[in-house]
């Protein structure tokens, strides 16, 4: 009898076993299914963050940050069940470390694509590395055109090329007299096309250049450059490189007497330069792309939910433009997995939709209407002159 009861008791729990085991399978299955599955997608971040153009840099990250956190809050990516997450990849502003960040980068099954790199001496190797992984990459400050004559179509910018921005300053400044020029650059890949464009268009106009010099982009002694400048007696000097060398260069030759306007490109666009160089930038020009952000419809809602999101810091120069980056692959993300389902953009098949989506995205963006040409290229062709006044970048009208 005792034995019969024991058989029962087996058979009982044996029973109950199973159908927990059935109703914990049927759960399980439930959290996964459909729209209630959750996948979280990585978009990485190629850009010096400790070296080179730092602040340049920690913007580009708040940047794509803000674009993250708004698109993570958007009922299309609640109703797909897509957490997208930022991951940074500091390049230090050095081709070698950029390789190696998108290697990292390609190595992620969960990276998706990448809003880099600032420097276009780093982006152009870089960019074979996500070619050859099929990552799309969009930059928000790579300006030299290199960067999309490769071929490769996974390469997309929100930012102007030198080929305009070369041009534009080169227009600018002879319409307001100025006629003899010294033209110096950084010796980076940027310097050199920036500064090249802006000579061809200067000769072009009828202006006279007394020197072309070169420098290191890591340079902090610029006196002997600035006694032989000095000495041509110019009206302008066109500096093609970054603001962290630009500063110093500017302040030392104002310190030396030689106190007529620099004028540089988007890599002196930056609050930083105006910092390091003191009132020795006063009256210093530079070009960027697009319209200033104070004509934007969008940019108010951009200040005040970057001021949200980062007290105290100020709004850098690339920050829209890695914002819009970002907004670009998040937004074609979407697209994709509405058709195709979120976890198929970790796939080889979900990078390549990908891919294509990025080259067919449209949207206002901060920095004006987001779309690519055929190249990869911003179809944005708006560049506006900047001065600095007041100890700030203003916005020069046209005349």
């Amino acid at each position: 009898m005792k034995a019969r009861k024991s058989r029962f008791f087996l058979a009982v729990v044996a029973l109950v076993a199973i159908s927990l085991l059935v109703v914990g399978c049927g759960g399980k299955k439930a959290t996964t299914s459909g729209s209630s599955k959750s996948t979280t997608l990585t978009i990485g971040i190629g850009a010096p963050l400790t070296q080179g153009s730092v602040a340049i840099g920690q913007g580009i990250v708040r940047g794509v940050k803000l674009a993250v956190s708004k698109m993570n809050a958007s009922t299309d990516a609640k109703s797909l069940g897509i957490t997208f997450k930022a991951a940074e990849g500091d390049d230090q502003g050095d081709p070698k470390t950029g390789v190696t960040a998108a290697n990292t980068f390609a190595s992620d099954r969960s990276v998706i694509g990448v809003v880099g790199h600032y420097n276009s001496g780093v982006t152009i190797p870089a960019s074979k590395v996500y070619n050859d992984n099929r990552i799309v990459m969009v930059s928000p400050g790579a300006t030299s055109p290199t960067v999309t004559a490769q071929g490769y179509d996974v390469v997309f910018r929100t930012c102007a090329t030198d080929a305009l921005q070369g041009p534009a300053g080169a227009d600018r400044l002879y319409a307001l007299g100025k006629r003899k020029v010294v033209v110096v650059d950084d010796s980076t890949t940027y310097g050199e096309g920036l500064s090249s464009a802006f000579a061809a268009e200067w000769t072009k106009l009828g202006g006279t250049i007394l020197l072309q010099a070169k420098t290191q982009d890591k340079d902090t002694d610029f006196n002997a450059l600035v006694t032989k400048a000095k000495a041509l007696n110019p009206d302008l000097v066109y500096y093609a490189g970054l603001y962290n060398a630009g500063a110093l260069f500017t302040k030392q030759m104002k310190d030396a007497g030689l106190n007529v306007p620099v004028l540089g490109g988007d890599g002196l666009y930056d609050p930083e330069y105006i910092n390091l160089g003191g009132k020795g930038t006063e009256g210093d020009y530079t070009t960027c792309v697009g319209l200033p952000a104070s004509l934007l419809p969008s940019a108010d809602t951009f200040e005040k939910d970057y001021t949200a999101m980062f007290p105290g810091q100020t709004i850098g120069a690339f920050d829209a433009y890695a914002y819009d980056a970002a907004t670009a692959i998040m937004t074609a993300a979407i697209n994709v997995a509405k058709t195709d389902g979120a976890s198929t953009l970790t796939s080889p098949a979900g990078r390549e939709k990908l891919i294509k989506g990025v080259a067919a995205v449209q949207f206002e963006g901060v920095t004006g209407p987001i779309a690519f040409d055929a190249k990869g290229d911003t179809k944005n062709k708006v560049v506006t002159l900047y001065k600095v006044v007041d100890g700030k970048w203003a916005p020069q009208a046209e005349k």
